[in-house]
């Protein structure tokens, strides 16, 4: 429904991810950006690069949510099969873009166009093309899916590029008040806070900080001054315990 805040789901796809030789950078960019814009990220998986794994991944995410971004696996080497896949997902052939292919070509001249290159224009048929600020092969769209690359460089400003064409739902705002106590320790009265603020999503995240443990405790939600209030009254909880509470800055974005 056109009323309901956009949802969002992001594909991860690469082996070198799930081996642990590369880090993933591109989740949390766009879970942030996403946010920003009022857009809900439901999921994320990882999977590998494996075309029915991605087939799966995305037909089932798409169907579910309003925006589904994929990241990785449409460079132009024999495993970036990303194209492939997305073609079977929506039952249309891959081909080449004689539009992606003149984009390369501006950006590595004749010369340097060589066949695996040129493999960065073959997109599903009807797909729209993403542009890419950074080295020209571009990313693109078929229906809610967004097919982005993996280096965190070109996505991110692939992303910003595009970012224009995503529906905004309302913001999500946020505040954290954190503490040095255990998440056992207030567990009881937190769950109380959050009884009386059932319009608030309150988190609970460890952490270690001048090797002491402590907890930040995170209020989200899209009415601002009901986030406010329930930061106010995690704060009076921790404060009534006899702890110490530290009060963050609001995070617009949560």
């Amino acid at each position: 429904m056109a009323s309901e805040p956009p949802t969002a789901a992001v594909v991860i796809i690469g082996n070198e991810v799930l081996s642990g030789r590369t880090p993933d950078a591109n989740l949390q960019f766009l879970a942030q950006r996403l946010a920003l814009r009022g857009i809900r990220l439901r999921e994320a998986r990882i999977v590998r690069d494996v075309e029915e794994d991605i087939i799966a991944a995305v037909d089932a995410l798409r169907r579910h949510c309003d925006y589904v971004f994929t990241t990785g696996g449409i460079g132009p080497t024999h495993d970036d099969i990303t194209a492939a896949a997305i073609a079977r997902v929506f039952g249309v052939a891959l081909h080449r873009s004689e539009e992606a292919a003149r984009r390369l070509r501006l950006h590595y001249g004749d010369a340097g166009l060589n066949p695996a290159r040129l493999r960065m224009a073959d997109v599903p048929e009807g797909a729209a093309l993403l542009d890419n600020p950074v080295s020209a092969a571009p990313g693109f769209r078929v229906g809610n899916v967004f097919v982005l690359p993996g280096v965190p460089m070109i996505m991110r400003a692939m992303f910003e590029a595009l970012e224009g064409q995503l529906r905004a739902g309302p913001p999500i705002a946020s505040r954290q008040v954190s503490a040095f106590t255990t998440e056992s320790g207030i567990a009881g009265p937190l769950r109380e806070v959050q009884d009386r603020h059932p319009t608030v999503e309150i988190g609970s995240y460890p952490f270690l900080r001048g090797g002491r443990f402590g907890v930040s405790l995170v209020a989200r939600g899209e009415d601002a001054d009901a986030v406010a209030a329930a930061a106010r009254a995690i704060a009076a909880m921790l404060a009534q315990a006899g702890i110490e509470p530290i009060v963050d800055d609001a995070d617009a974005a949560g």
